[in-house]
Formats: structure tokens, C-alpha cells, sequence
């Protein structure tokens, strides 16, 4: 979104971005967790250009990384890591001290902070759900990486307490049986999918994006 804005994949994204924004008639999404079935198939990638697409289009948005496991939103947006969510949510920092501001404008980030010894309780926890609703008065978007739902508990928490998900899937490589075990655990906690991603498609041929493609 930020180095190849007129590409393909940039314009894909601002779909996705358009079609969240019609995802729901009856109620308002601010909340929304990016997860993948297992490791490596472009959640962090995927929500981190989801959130410059919404900031580009002038919305106020919040980018926070919950993966308390491998986080990597500190690398993609060079920040320091040194307190983010694991500090607010265990009292160690206060709010305003974890917010980071980007060199895009009207996008801030919350790291991970240093990795706690407990990822689960902390993201289940009543400060994870106060936060979330004292941060939806500031920013009109929050997008959450996430951990994937699979191998551990942490994504599985969240998903009760956001407004909707998007599920990363990578192409050739997320099984259907992995599906079948996300989709259970989905509705398990009753979470709404607001859609997937189908991430790494290979394709033919490559353009830049005109008016039309």
C-alpha cells in the first residue's frame, strides 16, 4: 500500500477495505481480528496493509498487535517494543505511553511489549475488553493481529470479544480439514466472519491497475 500503491495487490486491498465497510447493515464494526488457521500465511502482512488502506482513506485508525507469542508489527513499522499491550493489560504502562504514531498519517500502532509468561489470560481478561471499548471512542477502525487459531487458545479469546474477523488463507498451503477445525471453533464463540483473504494466489500474468482490470 505505501510502495507499490498503483499495483495489483495495492488495489486489492482496497477492496477488501470496501468490502468490510459493507460487511455489516445492521450494526457497526470498529473491531476486527486478522487470524489464519497456522502460522505463515500472511495475517500480519494482510492487516498491516489493511490499516494504511483505512488510513489513506481518511479514517482514524488503531493497528494492535495481540500476537504476545511472535509478534512482528514492531519490524513492519520500525518501533520500538520495549512496552505495547502486554504493559497496559498487566498495569505496567499507562495507555498513553504504548501508543505509537506512524509516518502515515491518521494510522497509530500498538506493539506487543515484552512477551508475558501468560498470553491467554491476558487477552481474555476484563482490562483487554475495557480497553478495546475505551479505545473505540478514539478511532473509527481497531484492526488486532492476532494469533493464529490453531496452535494456540489466544486467537480463540479474542474472537468472543471483537466486533468481527477476517481469516487469512494461504493459497495452496491451508489445508480444508484446518478449515473445518476453524470454522468449529468460530462458531464455538459465536464470532462473526466478516470474510477470508486468499493470500499468496499465484497468477498468470501481472498489470498495474488502471481504471479498469
Amino acid at each position: 500500500m505505501i510502495d507499490e500503491p498503483m499495483s495489483v495487490v495495492a488495489e486489492q486491498y482496497r477492496t477488501i477495505r470496501t468490502n468490510i465497510q459493507f460487511s455489516s447493515v445492521d450494526t457497526i464494526v470498529k473491531t476486527i481480528m486478522v487470524t489464519s488457521a497456522n502460522m505463515s500465511e500472511g495475517k500480519s502482512t494482510t492487516v498491516s496493509n489493511l490499516a494504511v488502506a483505512f488510513a489513506q482513506q481518511g479514517k482514524k485508525v488503531l493497528l494492535i498487535d495481540a500476537d504476545l507469542r511472535k509478534p512482528t508489527l514492531q519490524y513492519i513499522f520500525n518501533l520500538k517494543n520495549s512496552v505495547g499491550l502486554s504493559s497496559v493489560l498487566s498495569w505496567r504502562s499507562q495507555l498513553a505511553d504504548c501508543i505509537n504514531n506512524t509516518d502515515i498519517p491518521d494510522l497509530d500502532v500498538i506493539t506487543s511489549g515484552p512477551i508475558p509468561p501468560n498470553p491467554s489470560e491476558l487477552l481474555g481478561s476484563n482490562s483487554m475488553k475495557s480497553l478495546l471499548t475505551s479505545l473505540k471512542s478514539s478511532y473509527e477502525i481497531i484492526l488486532i493481529d492476532s494469533p493464529p487459531l490453531l496452535p494456540v487458545t489466544d486467537a480463540k479469546v479474542l474472537g468472543g470479544i471483537v466486533d468481527g474477523l477476517i481469516l487469512v488463507l494461504k493459497s495452496g498451503s491451508t489445508e480444508i480439514e484446518d478449515l473445518k477445525k476453524v470454522k468449529a471453533m468460530i462458531d464455538g464463540i459465536s464470532a462473526k466472519i466478516l470474510g477470508t483473504v486468499l493470500n499468496k494466489k499465484k497468477v498468470k500474468t501481472s498489470h498495474d491497475y488502471g481504471y479498469y482490470h
